[in-house]
């Protein structure tokens, strides 16, 4: 259809698919090799493979987009054929029949187009380093318990129901499932950041972007590990210590979002907060580098840990489970209690209530204050009773260093500015 051609639309779509084709057929031009044994597709014959699956598509002829797939995939089937490389492989010829599609694709989504057209040539371009990632730097252990993650994250979640089941004895299994993927995450991350930084520099990372997910599970999973390596007890700490900084900053963001005209008045007691654990923290890594293990992480070990994971998860299930109980059996009678008795399991959750509550100003700001300090002690509490748990008493003072005057200092600037006073 002429018309279609000569549209705007249409120009920006032949455009689109054209600058695909000639960044994916330059690639591939700098792979083609030279010589009798060099590859049969290009620069030119990607930017023309690309151009002529847009033109089949705007010219909206039947049938042409499906000849045009046919005579692309019979010609790259010839090529394949005649080629006479030792190694011939079959990137190429799957890249180019993909530079078709995409070249297909771009006058109705030009932007998708282009984002495939990228991500295919960044694919291409990151051979080496695929290549060695999959063969040199992840080892079977690391590909067995990465493919575990990826089959419960989108496999089993998806298929189970949501809510209470009878059939679990009213338990909901897919909230449960939840927290378990999310403790299996902390402890990928803590096995990723050691090996991209060390003891001294990677767990500390790992406990602070995992107390956003969750600091009692956190300290639960870091616990387990200062029980099998005493050696790295001061790092552990240390991370642990810092899941408590990412509590502080978690409750200012959503205190922010849900009560922005009372985020200000916090601001300065969820600062000390969260500044008080980064000392503590400080003061777990004073052991020498020389006395850490140089190798932290033996061939054999396993980045998942899924039988502690399922542990940690059912006890933080069965204390959500007395929360509601407790709750139901309580009423609204007193508004603290409840908030402490929810925050046991998590604090943000209460936080969260509270702080919707002020934005609708059904609560005051020194209640919000109070709230929050009451929320985050009790949480304390349950952190350093599952570090005790999890990681002995060496452990637990440690993490207690860190989070009980995160606690105290932050309830001493909130009163001193005011909010809880007024």
């Amino acid at each position: 259809m002429t018309a279609g051609l000569l549209s705007a639309e249409g120009v920006v779509g032949l455009a689109v698919a054209l600058g695909c084709g000639l960044l994916v057929g330059l690639e591939r031009e700098r792979r083609k090799g030279s010589g009798p044994h060099r590859e049969a597709a290009g620069i030119r014959t990607f930017a023309v493979v690309a151009l002529t699956g847009a033109l089949a598509q705007v010219l909206d002829v039947t049938g042409l987009v499906v000849a045009g797939a046919l005579l692309v995939a019979a010609l790259t089937a010839l090529a394949y054929a005649r080629s006479r490389s030792r190694d011939p492989g079959l990137t190429t010829e799957i890249a180019l029949f993909a530079t078709y599609l995409i070249g297909v694709q771009a006058p109705g989504q030009p932007a998708l187009a282009a984002a495939c057209g990228v991500a295919l040539a960044v694919l291409l371009a990151a051979r080496d380093r695929l290549h060695r990632l999959a063969t040199v730097l992840l080892s079977q252990q690391e590909l067995h318990d990465g493919l575990l993650l990826a089959a419960l994250v989108l496999i089993a979640l998806p298929l189970l129901p949501a809510g209470p089941q009878p059939w679990a004895a009213g338990l909901d299994i897919r909230r449960l499932l939840v927290l378990l993927v999310l403790i299996l995450g902390v402890q990928a991350a803590g096995h990723v950041a050691l090996r991209a930084f060390g003891a001294r520099g990677g767990l500390p990372l790992a406990g602070f972007l995992s107390g956003f997910v969750s600091s009692t599970a956190t300290v639960a999973t870091l616990g387990h590990r200062a029980r099998a390596e005493p050696t790295l007890l001061g790092p552990l700490a240390a991370a642990a210590s810092l899941s408590g900084t990412a509590t502080w900053v978690l409750a200012g963001l959503i205190c922010t979002a849900s009560a922005p005209k009372a985020a200000p008045a916090l601001l300065p007691m969820l600062l000390a907060g969260a500044v008080v654990p980064l000392a503590a923290a400080a003061w777990a890594l004073r052991t020498p580098a020389a006395a850490l293990p140089a190798q932290v992480l033996p061939s054999s070990a396993r980045p998942l840990r899924p039988r502690e994971a399922l542990i940690v998860a059912a006890l933080l299930a069965g204390v959500s489970a007395a929360v509601s109980l407790g709750q139901q059996a309580f009423g609204q009678a007193g508004v603290w209690s409840g908030v402490a008795l929810a925050a046991l399991g998590d604090a943000h959750a209460a936080v969260a209530a509270l702080a919707t509550l002020t934005g609708q100003a059904r609560l005051d700001v020194p209640d919000l204050a109070l709230g929050v300090l009451v929320a985050i002690g009790a949480n304390t509490v349950m952190r350093v009773v599952v570090a005790r748990l999890a990681g002995g008493t060496a452990y637990a003072v440690r993490v207690a260093a860190g989070l009980v005057p995160s606690l105290a200092v932050a309830g001493a600037v909130g009163a001193g500015l005011g909010p809880l006073a007024a």
